[in-house]
């Protein structure tokens, strides 16, 4: 096999410099959200229920993907809640369900579930009820103000607040914590090591052959989903840092 015949694995790079921006804008807005409610009330507990409620509909989706992923496994499954719960480590727990630890596969699934969800339910909004691919098709082919008259568009579609708060809310509680995550090293170390066996066996011009360019094509799609939880995060958190900066000149409060 050529070098100009190996197949594209790029949708890699993209997933992962787009999981790095959604971070990155999920933690910024949640931060400016919760200090701009503290200077509005100066009270902790009331931050934290602000945040609770107006969240509550993605960490609703989250703690039951983890259950209901649960018990397709056939994992046995104990107390959810919904209450918020600040952790030791300065962290707030918006939710949790117990789910009895099993296998590394089972267990990094049910962490995951959160996730698959999300993107699942982003991606059909974005599809059928934003119709952001025809915007992305326009985008693509050159044709610009064909694409800045959709976008200037989008809020006389039917229920389009709706859909963008939903679409915020759920892109903004998908990603798996970190104890959703303990069990991905040990997977990914047992992926890695079935790929080298694979490699060793000669399967990999198959590999890259069959299984690289349905593999990348689905990486991109990936990327493109999350590509619009990006968009939506930073439309948000610029009006909400600068609110945040206004606020701390006005009363001279802050969080350090």
């Amino acid at each position: 096999m050529s070098v100009s015949s190996i197949p594209s694995l790029d949708g890699f790079f993209w997933l992962t410099l787009v999981l790095v921006a959604l971070m990155f804008v999920q933690r910024s807005l949640h931060l400016e959200f919760q200090t701009i409610v503290w200077i509005l009330t100066r009270n902790y507990n009331l931050m934290v229920w602000t945040f609770a409620i107006f969240f509550l509909p993605g960490v609703l989706l989250h703690e039951l993907s983890h259950f209901f992923m649960a018990k397709l496994l056939r994992i046995p499954t104990g107390n959810l809640s919904l209450i918020p719960e600040p952790m030791r480590n300065g962290k707030l727990r918006m939710g949790y369900v117990e789910i009895i630890r099993t296998d590394y596969l089972r267990d990094s699934l049910v962490g995951a579930a959160p996730f698959i969800v999300g993107m699942i339910i982003v991606a059909y909004i974005s599809i059928f009820e934003l119709h952001l691919v025809v915007m992305w098709d326009t985008l693509r082919n050159g044709q610009t103000e064909l694409f800045w008259m959709g976008l200037q568009t989008l809020p006389s579609i039917p229920y389009f607040w709706f859909w963008f708060y939903i679409t915020f809310i759920i892109s903004s509680t998908m990603l798996p914590s970190e104890s959703d995550r303990y069990s991905w090293m040990p997977m990914l170390m047992i992926l890695g090591l079935l790929l080298v066996l694979a490699l060793v066996a000669g399967a990999g011009p198959w590999m890259l052959e069959n299984l690289a360019p349905p593999l990348n094509s689905f990486l991109r799609g990936s990327a493109l989903i999350l590509v619009v939880s990006v968009i939506v995060h930073a439309i948000l958190v610029l009006p909400l840092m600068l609110i945040h900066r206004i606020l701390t000149k006005l009363t001279g409060w802050d969080v350090n």
